[in-house]
């Protein structure tokens, strides 16, 4: 596994900057690549906080539609407050709560996003949750209630929300779904086991949907991609000091990314290309190199 060593790099990745000045910097996004997002239509789930609403800000940024969700109502209007304070018309995000773990949850959500539109151009999935504090060996002294409830957000709650709005992605000419896992999916760290096996699980997930639905979809222009967007200050990680938009460069990089674009692959969000078992690192940069 050549996780840290020496790989392919994506030129100009902007993981510190402030997103009042969104208008300037774009994050990152060269002007014809930020104007692929206008009037595209993304579902993004856990907006209400953390990387998922920083996301969807910088895409309403951009111009997008945003559908953004999560269990919390509240979470949602305070990511539209964030928004609005910003200078984002906050027209363009329409909150649709939604429990992932729940189909009928998500049939409702899905109903709700077809009032307004027929197709979505992009999914991305960031609802998650952390390893529980119950024990300090979770894989031999957790219970099996709070695995279940780990495993059904981070990896079953990922495949309903795929399965659920896959005849909107279906509606248009191709689709963008992005997965947002984390570095425990390479890794065996003690007292994470149980949020280790649930990334690794996203990672496979994502890649598997690639394949699968390049052979569903032949005629489409389907990129699936898994992203780590690395440590920053989420409610699931309060000490860090980064902020949760350094991940939203790499994130536009990707939903904006012409036709015949990445399938089946894993990035990290300063801009490295990763590999993950049998799949190899992208082998090109993804923004011109200039």
């Amino acid at each position: 596994m050549r996780l840290f060593q020496k790989s392919i790099i994506t030129p100009g990745i902007l993981q510190n900057v402030h997103p009042a000045s969104w208008r300037e910097h774009r994050f990152g996004l060269p002007q014809a690549r930020w104007e692929r997002l206008k009037g595209r239509d993304f579902w993004i789930t856990g907006a209400g906080t953390g990387y998922g609403r920083c996301i969807a800000l910088a895409l309403a940024a951009a111009g997008a539609r945003v559908f953004i969700s999560g269990r919390r109502i509240e979470k949602l209007r305070e990511a539209v407050d964030e928004g609005a304070a910003l200078g984002i018309d906050v027209r363009r995000c329409i909150a649709v709560p939604v429990d992932i773990r729940s189909e009928d949850d998500l049939a409702r959500a899905v109903r709700n996003i077809q009032l307004v539109t027929p197709s979505l151009y992009g999914l991305v999935n960031s609802a998650a949750l952390p390893q529980s504090g119950e024990t300090a060996f979770p894989l031999t002294g957790q219970s099996a209630a709070a695995w279940t409830n780990l495993l059904t957000t981070n990896v079953t709650g990922q495949w309903l929300t795929c399965k659920a709005a896959m005849p909107l992605l279906d509606h248009g000419d191709g689709f963008r779904i992005l997965f947002l896992s984390s570095f425990a999916g390479w890794a065996s760290t003690p007292g994470f086991g149980s949020y280790n096996v649930s990334k690794s699980a996203l990672n496979t997930l994502g890649a598997s949907l690639a394949a699968e639905c390049v052979l569903r979809y032949p005629s489409k222009d389907v990129q699936i991609n898994v992203l780590v967007p690395g440590e920053a200050r989420t409610e699931m990680n309060q000490g860090s000091t980064e902020s949760p938009y350094a991940v939203v460069s790499m994130v536009l990089v990707l939903l904006s990314h012409p036709p015949g674009g990445p399938n089946g692959f894993f990035f990290n969000r300063d801009g490295r290309h990763l590999s993950f078992a049998y799949t190899q690192e992208y082998p090109q940069p993804l923004l011109a190199v200039h």
